[in-house]
């Protein structure tokens, strides 16, 4: 049911909110986490699979980080595993500066003795461990200052009666009321309205930091997605495989653009790119970079723009996992052993996997291989501006807040081994002497600007240079 907004109901959530009852924020936090299959346990120190995970954090974190010297947990605040087709491990620690630098090859690192030099930080890790295969892969890594995580874990505990005034609670009643409104939002019960109001005002304050600490001009806050979770949000619309390196099949290297790249280039005011598309709560984006990129290429060789579908893919992609993720490495291929692609119109989308419906006399468009392009991003601009639209993919955590702008978030936000979402790069350019790539999203024209979104171009900022790659029609 759609939840009423009377003044009864207003009051009733307020206080609600102002007494931290939503979602039970008063709970025991160290208390055991017991529940059905597939519900968080929480772990002891001593779990063996914790401590690999761990090690596998602590290395990961190092490896990205450009600090003189090692880094390590110096103290497990909590953990928990969860079964997800594997485990997934959800860590809390402190990490502290060593004496060893990376170059050394010590078994032994001790900790500075002096606090001001271990310049402790807080980190969340979740990590995704499947055994069987022998694999692990890093889905999230948060850190800030000790100080400024325990002020604000400080500030979440206290009697929330002391710290947010009840006008406070009605103005974010307001705000969730009308993105409610806006996005024809409709929840079940009202325990499902007070915990999407929960979120919401979680996701509100992800948004301001994410403004407060961005380095461009973008503007974020609230959007479709603000009442998901980060975990939902990743579930339906993103593609964990993408940061699988050991799943991706290798390519071509692309030949050099003939000549340096011009201060400017967009493919839309060529006629190369087709109109916002919308992937639904599917997790098939790596379907419509692909596609976006035949398309273009497509357009350049023959001189006609067609809308191709995304749902053969999703049907008969054997190589990857529909909704579930996949790679435009194997979409490639996929598509020159399956003879080329519908059109959408003879193919249309569902946003589901369904049997395979392909029918090879109705094929629009077909390509002859794949490339895989330099990781320069100077490179990446020339080879665009000479060849067409390119298949990227990027690490989306900021994305889900994006409203408009140039944006540039922080590494602790937009760690470029993180990525988990495949795009449409179109074009490149500057904005108020901001340079910027111009990237065609799948989330339809209610996304970000009338469907895109641009982020900055120089500093392979969200890893949108490690994945860049074309088809070739010949």
């Amino acid at each position: 049911m759609m939840v009423g907004f009377g003044c009864p109901v207003i009051l009733w959530l307020a206080l609600a909110a102002v007494q931290g009852s939503v979602l039970g924020l008063g709970e025991d936090m160290d208390r055991p986490l017991i529940g059905p299959l597939g519900s968080p346990v929480r772990l002891h120190e001593s779990d063996a699979g914790l401590k690999k995970a761990l090690q596998f954090a602590e290395e990961r974190y190092n490896q990205g980080s450009n600090a003189m010297h090692l880094r390590k947990v110096s103290r497990l605040l909590s953990a928990t595993k969860q079964l997800v087709k594997g485990i997934r491990y959800s860590i809390t620690v402190e990490l502290s500066n060593t004496q060893c630098k990376k170059s050394t090859m010590l078994r032994t690192c001790d900790f500075y003795p002096e606090i001001q030099k271990l310049k402790t930080e807080v980190c969340l890790f979740e990590v995704w461990d499947i055994p069987w295969q022998g694999t692990s892969t890093l889905l999230k890594q948060k850190c800030q200052p000790k100080v400024e995580v325990q002020q604000e874990e400080t500030n979440n505990i206290v009697d929330a009666s002391t710290s947010q005034p009840l006008e406070d609670s009605v103005e974010l009643l307001g705000q969730f009321k009308e993105f409610m409104v806006k996005h024809n939002k409709d929840y079940s019960s009202q325990e499902e309205a007070d915990y999407r109001l929960f979120v919401f005002h979680e996701n509100l304050k992800t948004a301001e930091k994410l403004q407060t600490l961005d380095q461009g001009s973008a503007e974020y806050g609230v959007t479709k997605f603000s009442d998901l979770t980060e975990e939902e949000f990743r579930s339906a619309y993103l593609n964990p495989l993408l940061s699988q390196w050991n799943l991706h099949r290798l390519m071509k290297p692309a030949p050099p653009a003939r000549g340096p790249a011009p201060a400017s280039w967009d493919w839309r005011d060529h006629g190369a790119v087709s109109s916002i598309k919308n992937q639904g709560t599917c997790g098939s984006c790596w379907a419509f970079s692909v596609t976006g990129n035949i398309e273009g290429q497509w357009f350049l060789k023959n001189g006609t723009l067609l809308s191709l579908s995304e749902q053969e893919l999703v049907d008969c992609d054997g190589l990857d996992q529909a909704c579930k993720g996949g790679l435009p490495s194997n979409a490639y291929e996929a598509i020159e052993k399956l003879g080329g692609l519908e059109t959408e119109t003879d193919y249309s989308y569902t946003g589901m996997k369904q049997s395979c419906d392909f029918t090879s006399v109705k094929v629009a468009a077909y390509i002859n291989s794949s490339v895989e392009l330099s990781k320069d991003e100077k490179d990446i601009a020339a080879w665009l501006a000479e060849n067409g639209p390119v298949s990227v993919a990027l690490n989306a955590f900021a994305m889900q807040f994006y409203r408009k702008g140039v944006s540039h978030p922080m590494k602790i936000f937009c760690n470029s081994w993180m990525i988990d979402h495949a795009v449409l790069m179109v074009g490149y350019g500057e904005r108020k002497n901001i340079p910027f790539w111009a990237i065609k999203n799948s989330w339809g024209e209610d996304y970000g600007e009338q469907g895109y979104y641009y982020l900055y171009r120089g500093s392979n900022a969200c890893g949108i240079n490690q994945m860049c790659s074309s088809a070739v029609v010949n």
